[in-house]
């Protein structure tokens, strides 16, 4: 199975989504595989038997999103320098989110940008971390506020890596599936509610839709000035979280069932949302046994937040449809955030 991503603008190059096919990677210059020890210990020999490289190396890095930082965007570049890289090799991300965009960021800045492939092991990087380029990492004032959009070569997917991956996780790549349902297909959404993600079949078509989806999106808007904003649904939220927690207490895609539920809140003081959609949705997240509520500490620290990361806030208009808005009153926002005060929700 193969999604081709082709983009409106003719500057960039278009590439391809492998879905179950297992295509050889054949690169005839030097090659390094970027990965963490728990995906190496189960999936890095699978790759190495079906990859031909002129060299190849492997690099790897401490597992963990407080991982995700200069340190370790340092530690890749010094492995290229001193194997003599040159603007004709390749990296591989092999591995999740945290990989992946660490990967494609190094990849972006390596003497200029270099190539470099996508071949994600978790259900989130399946379906929106290796999919439209976006790379970047964390710093001490918030997520991905250090990056830059580079595009993969090609992305291999393949959901028997899944059959490894711990239900928690594999419920947080859940979240961001029914993000997509929820801002841009009402028929997927209920196809959702009406059928099990624990079966093989219904999973692949889960994965497939999602990239569909968001492949449309990045094709329209590859540096997110327009309807790109809209994948961000839960995200303004959610990256406040995380940073208050250190990326420690959450995986992103819980974090991110947080965040929709917190913007969902906010959407129905809008009148965007009704209260019967707001608990529908609430429901799918908790089927799949994801986070919706989180205290709040401090609001007016929460609110500050925000505006270190995306300004435009991402809400569902109705279920299947969105509406972005980027002049919300204080007062109703801070209204909505102590909701969010208890955990009585």
């Amino acid at each position: 199975m193969e999604i081709d991503i082709n983009f409106n603008d003719t500057t960039v190059k278009s590439y391809k989504i492998y879905i179950d096919s297992d295509p050889k990677i054949s690169i005839d210059s030097k090659v390094a595989i970027v990965t963490n020890p728990k995906v190496a210990g189960l999936h890095l020999k699978t790759l190495l038997d079906s990859i031909d490289a002129k060299e190849l190396y492997i690099i790897t890095l401490r597992d963990g999103e407080e991982y995700k930082n200069e340190e370790s965007i340092n530690y890749i570049l010094e492995n290229l320098f001193i194997h003599k890289f040159d603007r004709g090799s390749s990296l591989i991300a092999l591995g999740g989110g945290v990989i992946g965009d660490m990967v494609g960021f190094a990849a972006s800045i390596y003497q200029r940008g270099i190539d470099f492939i996508q071949i994600p092991t978790t259900l989130l990087s399946q379906v929106d971390a290796s999919v439209g380029g976006k790379t970047g990492i964390n710093n001490r004032f918030g997520k991905n506020l250090i990056g830059a959009f580079h595009q993969p070569k090609g992305v291999y997917i393949q959901t028997k890596f899944l059959d490894t991956l711990p239900k928690r996780e594999f419920y947080a790549g859940v979240a961001e599936i029914i993000k997509m349902a929820v801002m841009f297909d009402r028929e997927f959404y209920n196809w959702l509610k009406n059928n099990s993600l624990e079966d093989k079949n219904n999973l692949r078509y889960a994965i497939k839709r999602s990239i569909e989806l968001k492949s449309d999106v990045v094709s329209k808007d590859e540096k997110e000035k327009g309807i790109r904003s809209v994948l961000n649904y839960g995200h303004t939220f959610a990256h406040v979280i995380e940073n208050e927690t250190g990326y420690k207490r959450y995986l992103h895609g819980e974090a991110v069932a947080i965040g929709m539920n917190m913007a969902n809140h906010l959407a129905h003081k809008l009148d965007l949302l009704s209260e019967d959609e707001l608990k529908d949705i609430k429901e799918l997240l908790i089927r799949y046994k994801l986070p919706t509520d989180y205290n709040i500490r401090d609001i007016e620290q929460f609110y500050s937040s925000f505006f270190l990361d995306k300004i435009k806030f991402i809400f569902p208009f109705g279920i299947g449809s969105y509406k972005m808005v980027d002049d919300i009153d204080k007062e109703i926002l801070l209204d909505t955030l102590s909701i969010f005060g208890n955990s009585d929700r």
